[in-house]
């Protein structure tokens, strides 16, 4: 029997069979690192605190674990313009403050945030560790944020424990909120999240009773999504525990 040989033509045709299964498989290997979340593009939307303070570790712990899991970050001070984006499919989650109206989304809480009274070091409302009494607070000047979904929940916070605000400052940035107190302008109530805590130029007190927390939160589309937004609700489940506890006070 005459040995069997490929003729050009079939010579031909196989490097193209060739090229096609590794260009299978290499889809196949694609497919199943989607599905495990490993690979993956995903745009977040995200505001300043949290864009400070959890953000930065989120991203590092990101690299090293799932380095084929690209991000890329939308920031901004108007939640309302966050949900939008997320409803318009321009976000794949965003980083919230609940409440949340509802929506074509799902609300996953990751964190409560305590309210906090901020003073510049040389004029302390209280002693060190001693909190501050709610109706210090009524009347007192304070520096605020624009009326965002966060300075609202303050605002209105500070209402429920009988104290009204008067804010003689808004800006749209935290770190003018803590200058503006460090000069001794005013004093301001904010999120523990959204302080600087080793400025020396600042104090940060409690308030008795308590503005109650603002919860935050990731918003999730209704849609189908990625298996890879899973991973980083775990990874910000994680990465927030740490961020607050880390910002909680020393005990007095």
């Amino acid at each position: 029997m005459e040995p069997v040989t490929i003729t050009p033509a079939g010579a031909l045709l196989l490097a193209h069979a060739e090229s096609i299964l590794d260009r299978v498989a290499a889809a196949e290997a694609d497919l199943a690192g989607f599905r495990a979340g490993r690979v993956g593009r995903l745009t977040i939307g995200t505001f300043q605190s949290v864009s400070v303070e959890v953000l930065p570790l989120l991203l590092t712990r990101l690299r090293a674990e799932r380095p084929d899991i690209s991000i890329s970050l939308v920031e901004e001070d108007e939640q309302a313009n966050l949900l939008r984006a997320l409803t318009a499919g321009e976000l794949d989650l965003s980083f919230v403050v609940a409440p949340l109206a509802d929506g074509p989304w799902d609300f996953i809480p990751l964190a409560d945030d305590p309210f906090v009274v901020i003073s510049s070091a040389d004029e302390p409302l209280t002693p060190e560790g001693v909190p501050v009494p709610a109706d210090a607070l009524d009347g007192l000047p304070l520096i605020g944020q624009s009326l965002t979904a966060c300075q609202v929940l303050i605002e209105d916070g500070m209402r429920q424990v009988g104290a009204e605000p008067n804010v003689v400052f808004r800006t749209t940035d935290n770190s003018a909120v803590q200058a503006m107190v460090r000069s001794g302008m005013a004093h301001a109530v904010t999120a523990r999240l959204a302080i600087d805590s080793t400025d020396p130029g600042i104090v940060v007190r409690d308030v008795d009773p308590p503005i109650p927390d603002r919860t935050i939160g990731v918003a999730l589309p209704h849609r189908h999504r990625s298996p890879a937004v899973d991973v980083i609700v775990d990874l910000a489940r994680q990465v927030c525990a740490e961020v607050m506890v880390s910002h909680a006070p020393l005990p007095a």
